[in-house]
């Protein structure tokens, strides 16, 4: 078996001829507008493959071996409110195999189920704090964005009932060549949605999985999407249009610091964490971990080259157009980040601070590209909570 595109716009699984070894011409497993992500299922001592598990909007199998496929149903039948993988090695010798289980909703769980007694048995809960019916739903949509180009987005509601329009937080994921969003509970969307807010997490186009054309339109990546999503969203009578706050880490971050800048008239407020706030910066900053082979192959095609894309750079640099961003702003930055220097945070703000006054401002000390420690957590998402609060939530002006 192999994964490839033979042509197509996606990534499939295709047999290949033991022979010849040659892959046949149609493919094993086809994903309908996702690349294939999963992995095999293979009994090492049976010598078998037994099934594939997959990713699209959620975790899926597909078990090629009937005895793994009546297990799946009867465990289905145990947790019929969660999605539930099954992994094995010896699994045809053995009567248990364990079973990871999880919703949008529902945090991770662990079981081991014995297909001889039929018995589901608990080992660990992730998050056993968390309880499912007090959290948000999420659903993955798919919206037209201004060139017509179908943009995938994760939506979660806020728990209970839904009562009009309410206020939103666009959450914009990082890297941005990846895939950023996820079907299954996600602590920072239901920590914003049990606090009121619809959380909008576009897949805009570069982001990988769904197919090289829609990662392909990504390079050199704008704003639209992004923006495209929130007016999408608010058409669909979820969102209170004046009620709307941008936020990200990395890309998301720099992609706050732009979306301020470039539709202003969208968001109420932004909130970025350590997130870039100026293209050249990523070539000249030596001290970052950015290799010099992507500084001199991959950046320039993805992002920009500073010798024939020198316009493009400074005009969607936010660090070039501080001066046109006046939305109340929470930046955070770790000290110790490496993937994106505090330097980044701190000239932006010098410069945002000379026409806006409503910037707040923390830097970790011991942090990096990304919060790792409990106390550091709770301090920047009860900065999080507050900030939305006073600006688009029950005490905003």
């Amino acid at each position: 078996m192999a994964l490839d595109r033979r042509g197509d716009d996606t990534y499939d699984i295709f047999a290949m001829d033991a022979k010849t070894r040659q892959l046949k011409p149609e493919p094993m497993i086809s994903l309908k507008d996702y690349d294939f992500r999963g992995g095999m299922v293979y009994d090492t001592l049976a010598r078998r493959l037994l099934g594939v598990h997959y990713e699209t909007d959620a975790q899926g199998s597909v078990w090629l071996d009937p005895v793994m496929q009546a297990t799946q149903v009867a465990v289905d039948a145990l947790l019929p409110a969660t999605v539930n993988r099954i992994d094995c090695q010896r699994c045809l010798s053995i009567s248990t195999v364990l079973v990871s289980a999880a919703s949008d909703r529902q945090p991770l769980n662990f079981y081991i189920y014995n297909r001889d007694t039929k018995a589901l048995t608990p080992i660990a809960a992730s998050r056993p704090w968390i309880k499912a019916q007090a959290m948000g739903v999420r659903d993955v949509h798919r919206f037209a964005a201004r060139d017509g180009l179908s943009i995938p987005v994760l939506v979660t509601h806020p728990p209970g009932k839904v009562s009009g329009a309410r206020p939103a937080v666009v959450l914009v994921h990082g890297g941005p060549w990846l895939r950023g969003t996820h079907w299954p509970w996600n602590p920072e969307a239901q920590f914003l949605a049990s606090r009121g807010y619809v959380v909008i997490e576009p897949e805009f186009r570069g982001s990988a999985g769904y197919g090289f054309k829609h990662f392909r339109a990504g390079w050199k990546p704008m704003q639209d999407d992004i923006a495209d999503a929130v007016q999408w969203a608010v058409k669909q009578g979820w969102v209170d249009a004046k009620r709307v706050c941008i936020a990200g880490a990395s890309y998301g971050g720099y992609a706050t610091l732009m979306g301020l800048i470039r539709h202003h008239e969208l968001y109420q407020c932004g909130i970025n964490w350590v997130g870039v706030s100026d293209i050249n910066l990523m070539y000249s900053v030596n001290w970052s971990d950015t290799s010099e082979e992507a500084r001199n192959f991959s950046m320039p095609v993805l992002i920009g080259d500073r010798v024939t894309d020198a316009q493009q750079l400074k005009d969607t640099s936010p660090l070039e157009q501080a001066a046109k961003l006046r939305r109340p702003l929470l930046m955070a930055y770790g000290a110790a980040d490496r993937r994106v220097p505090v330097e980044h945070g701190t000239q932006f703000k010098d410069a945002v601070s000379r026409t806006n006054k409503d910037i707040e401002w923390v830097v970790y000390g011991e942090e990096g590209h990304g919060w790792r420690t409990l106390e550091t957590q709770v301090d920047f998402w009860t900065r999080v909570e507050k900030f939305l609060d006073r600006h688009i939530g029950a005490n905003a002006k």
